[in-house]
């Protein structure tokens, strides 16, 4: 039988410290899963929200949405899986399957879709409930705390990567954090050069650049080395747009991968012209999230983290907010 009460870490108001608070341990409802939570990543999006970047979150708010845990209670019409199973919840945590973008098979677009950790609870807790329909069966391989950032870095840099034309070689990643340490080693093994921008000065993210499989790294206001094939942005700052497409070549993606970006300064069509193109990324499918998964069971993706205990997600979240940690951070459970 699962407790009856958890601990979790609360946003009660967006400009705030997150406050942590004993509450009763939810219960599925006939489509749920309820999920003993094992790990949680801290997303650059949960950022966004607590900050208040992201204007419309459910309020009072348990965050997170990169979760890895255990089924320890089934909804009464949920089929395919069984007590004790491993699974991961991901951002999309709900979708209306009637409106014009679900039945164009664009559910990432969804006009009633839910997100977890932002207008439904999420995983900053030791218990959370999810639509089974939108959770991932994981290895129990999987269910080890690094598997936790896969649930969102690893999926929206899989879809930012997998707009750009197969063909493409060489690869700019502006913002080498949690999704692009994923990202690049998947692009590595399939015979990509990456070039790795990351804050001017910040050598130790350009030496994990390259320790993670980028043949060449340096500061954003560097010019890359050669006419760059794509590029995505990672990073949450609009100046970066024109800058990557000065740094593209004729008929280059520009790929934008964040939820949120700062204003983007105005450019000259010049650089924009000889069909470059900018796009930005929405979310994910669930087909994205399939696709991924068996990806990875080819390309053994090594996750870099840093640990930290549920009631230490403060701190963890102004070492991220602050560009000091390398990789992913994550918050365990037990």
């Amino acid at each position: 039988m699962p407790a009856q009460l958890m601990n979790a870490m609360v946003l009660e108001k967006q400009q705030q410290h997150l406050v942590h608070k004993i509450l009763p341990v939810p219960a599925p409802d006939a489509s749920q899963l309820l999920i003993k939570v094992m790990a949680c990543g801290i997303c650059r999006t949960d950022l966004h929200i607590i900050d208040g970047d992201l204007t419309s979150p459910k309020l009072p708010l348990i965050p997170g949405h990169e979760i890895v845990g255990k089924v320890t209670g089934i909804g009464k019409h949920v089929t395919g899986y069984a007590l004790n199973d491993i699974v991961g919840i991901p951002w999309v945590g709900h979708t209306c399957g009637k409106c014009k973008f679900c039945k164009a098979g664009k559910e990432n677009l969804c006009d009633n879709a839910l997100f977890t950790g932002y207008t439904i609870d999420g995983g900053f807790a030791e218990y959370t409930v999810a639509d089974a329909r939108f959770c991932f069966p994981l290895s129990l391989e999987q269910s080890k705390p690094g598997a936790a950032p896969l649930l969102c870095a690893g999926l929206i840099g899989y879809r930012s990567y997998r707009m750009i034309n197969k063909d493409a070689r060489n690869i700019g990643i502006y913002g080498f954090g949690a999704a692009a340490h994923i990202l690049t080693q998947i692009a590595v093994a399939q015979g990509k050069s990456i070039y790795a921008f990351t804050r001017e000065g910040d050598k130790a993210s350009q030496a994990f650049a390259l320790k993670m499989g980028a043949c060449w790294a340096a500061g954003s206001d560097a010019v890359a080395p050669l006419k760059l094939d794509a590029a995505i942005i990672f990073a949450a700052a609009g100046e970066l747009i024109p800058k990557a497409l000065r740094d593209v070549d004729k008929a280059g993606e520009v790929i934008c991968g964040g939820i949120h970006m700062s204003p983007i300064p105005s450019f000259s069509y010049d650089i924009l012209w000889q069909e470059r193109c900018v796009r930005s990324v929405a979310n994910l499918t669930r087909d994205d999230g399939l696709s991924f998964f068996k990806t990875i069971d080819k390309i053994p993706v090594h996750t870099e983290t840093e640990i930290f205990e549920l009631r230490q997600a403060n701190h963890a979240i102004e070492k991220l907010r602050s560009g000091r940690i390398n990789g992913a951070a994550v918050l365990v459970m037990d």
